[in-house]
């Protein structure tokens, strides 16, 4: 949906006219249910010490199909709670690289990891610091699976502080979504072909949702397919919430998911192709 020209271009006001336009009338009760407090739910490995986190977000995790062995790639892994997910589902064989390029952050996710998982499961996940759109440069078509949750618009967070909210403006909506399809666009050459990459954020905006997803399915054709079953849309195996069909993935909103999301994913398969990948072998940072 087309957003009205603004007459405010940052603050509170422009932020409820930018939304109030994208919503309609949707806009008031979603709103309202973005400032009620987030209603976490426990998470655990193997019946450990419980992790809380928002139902949507183990939705998100719960879509990456799972293997018994390869690699997996979680690029902007801080704080945790997904890494935690994919871990307990993956097989014997199979290990996690989990990268953060924030140094805070990373300690954070280093914390999670050690006091969450169980210590045969957490040997098998390294802990990287790497700008994850700049990996490609070193290694192509290494990871079986990818789960990118990219850094978003975080709606949620800014309409429940004032500081933020006072200098939000429209352009941050641009910028994040030129930084997402960066870490989407070297997601996808890290693939391998045969791979599931699985795009998430927290973000309300189709620019940075199904906008971006476009974006790589318009580059690489047929080459990357949108794999939304309705297994995915609707959990795995939790349906206490449904999520909405969007164009190229689904979406969870807190007015019809008891509060849960906002969350956005699309699952997306790199085709197999007549074409070589190669690891240029020299330099890489790992």
């Amino acid at each position: 949906m087309a957003v009205k020209r603004l007459k405010q271009v940052s603050g509170a006001a422009a932020f409820e006219s930018y939304y109030d336009a994208l919503f309609g009338n949707r806009w008031a009760g979603l709103r309202e249910a973005l400032l009620q407090e987030t209603q976490p739910v426990a998470f655990s490995v193997r019946g450990g010490k419980p992790y809380y986190l928002d139902q949507a977000s183990i939705y998100a995790a719960q879509a990456l199909p799972p293997i018994d062995g390869g690699t997996y790639l979680d690029m902007c892994a801080a704080p945790g709670g997904k890494t935690l997910v994919i871990a307990s589902r993956m097989g014997q064989d199979a290990q996690i690289q989990a990268n953060e390029l924030s140094r805070a952050r990373r300690l954070r996710l280093l914390t999670v990891l050690n006091e969450y998982l169980p210590p045969d499961v957490r040997a098998r996940i390294e802990v990287t610091g790497y700008d994850a759109a700049t990996l490609p440069r070193y290694r192509q078509a290494c990871y079986d699976r990818i789960l990118l949750d990219v850094p978003c618009s975080s709606e949620r967070h800014v309409i429940t502080d004032a500081k933020y909210l006072a200098c939000w403006t429209p352009a941050r909506i641009k910028m994040l979504a030129q930084r997402q399809w960066a870490l989407l666009s070297a997601a996808f050459l890290l693939l391998k072909p045969g791979g599931f990459l699985l795009y998430a954020t927290c973000a309300l905006t189709d620019a940075e949702n199904d906008g971006v997803v476009q974006k790589l399915l318009k580059k690489y054709g047929n080459e990357a397919i949108v794999r939304n079953s309705a297994h995915a849309i609707n959990g795995a195996g939790m349906a206490s919430i449904l999520g909405e069909k969007t164009v190229f993935g689904c979406r969870f909103l807190p007015d019809t998911c008891g509060g849960a999301g906002p969350l956005y994913f699309s699952l997306i398969e790199k085709m197999n192709q007549e074409k070589e990948y190669h690891d240029n072998g020299t330099n890489r940072p790992y």
